[in-house]
């Protein structure tokens, strides 16, 4: 079974180079440009795992934790953040959200594929 994450972030650059790291190791990826967006296609993306940045136009990253949270059927799922922010009160405040993990940008690749391993247990 391939594992299914969703990532939402506003930069095209970010989507294609989260892509880049997962997609060759078999993860089913989903894009999305903002937590709007995000929030649109989850159903259909059916995540094992979100990924968001925070600072996002429409919906920004706590938003999206909150909504996904609050859904029935993706209350559970574990969420990383994956932002250039490195602050302790954002941190603070995306764990009272409800986030499963923080990355601060630019991500290392196999360091991003080790998190996602632990944090799914894949």
């Amino acid at each position: 079974m391939s594992l299914r994450i969703l990532a939402i972030d506003d930069s095209r650059t970010m989507r294609h180079l989260i892509g880049a790291a997962l997609e060759p190791h078999g993860y089913d990826m989903h894009f999305a440009e903002d937590g709007v967006a995000g929030m649109e296609i989850l159903p259909q993306a059916d995540p094992h795992l979100v990924i968001t940045d925070i600072n996002m136009p429409r919906m920004d990253g706590f938003g999206v934790i909150e909504a996904v949270r609050a859904t029935a059927d993706y209350a559970c799922i574990p969420i990383l953040v994956l932002t250039t922010e490195s602050g302790a009160e954002l941190k603070a405040r995306a764990r009272a959200s409800g986030a499963t993990g923080w990355i601060v940008k630019p991500f290392d690749e196999e360091k991003l594929r080790a998190i996602i391993g632990r944090t799914i247990g894949a």
